[in-house]
């Protein structure tokens, strides 16, 4: 999933950046309300982390103008301030939720999956297809009882299509949610990755669960058809 941190604190952005991306997140990052409003504008994400208090543009703002804008996209603020005034203006700002400085990352990590949870409409952190089963708060995989290795990568990549089950995406869908601005590599990462799902998912099992749609892309599902 591909997720946008707005925080001027450049340690602070450093350190949750690098733990997130670290759990395969996409992760792009600026330092300022008007650079995240502005990159808002033009890239899709699966949730959105604001800094309450930004030069340019205070993180209030940017929550402010993406709801007026129509974006449903899951918020969560961060402050260093802890009123109960200043949590329930950011809420009723429009955030779907709130966490207070200073914080454990490992509390932010629940936090985000519990966000994108409900933007999915998953009641658990368990998904699953078929005998396929996707843990995301332990990050274990499994096809039945094998245990199943992937990178951080692979990870997000099948995340991404079983929270999409039976919904078939594009190339250009599956790239813009998994790979993040910084991303240099060839045209064909997704072809590639997708790939190496495959040979770990579906290699050796007669039922296959990851499928390509001739023209349109990708669906992760428990039958066949095309």
């Amino acid at each position: 999933m591909r997720i946008l941190f707005a925080e001027d604190e450049p340690d602070l952005n450093r350190i949750v950046t690098q733990k997130l991306t670290a759990e395969g997140y996409s992760v792009d990052s600026c330092f300022n309300g008007e650079e995240a409003l502005d990159v808002l504008s033009y890239t899709e994400y699966d949730a959105i982390i604001l800094d309450i208090m930004m030069p340019k543009l205070d993180g209030l703002s940017v929550l402010q103008r993406l709801r007026a804008s129509g974006s449903i996209t899951p918020v969560l603020l961060l402050t260093a301030k802890d009123g109960v005034d200043d949590r329930v203006k950011g809420l009723d700002s429009g955030a779907n939720d709130y966490l207070i400085k200073p914080f454990s990352l490992e509390e932010l990590s629940a936090r985000i999956r519990a966000m994108t949870r409900t933007s999915f409409g998953r009641v658990s952190n368990v998904l699953t297809v078929a005998d396929l089963t996707l843990d995301c708060s332990s990050h274990l995989v499994k096809r039945g009882e094998r245990v199943i290795n992937l990178s951080a990568k692979e990870f997000s990549l099948l995340e991404y299509l079983m929270n999409n089950k039976g919904a078939v995406l594009s190339r250009e869908k599956i790239e813009d949610h998994i790979w993040n601005f910084d991303y240099e590599g060839g045209t064909n990462v997704v072809d590639v990755y997708i790939s190496y799902l495959r040979k770990k998912i579906d290699g050796g099992n007669p039922v296959k669960l990851i499928h390509t749609v001739r023209g349109r892309g990708y669906v992760i599902r428990e039958d066949t058809k095309q």
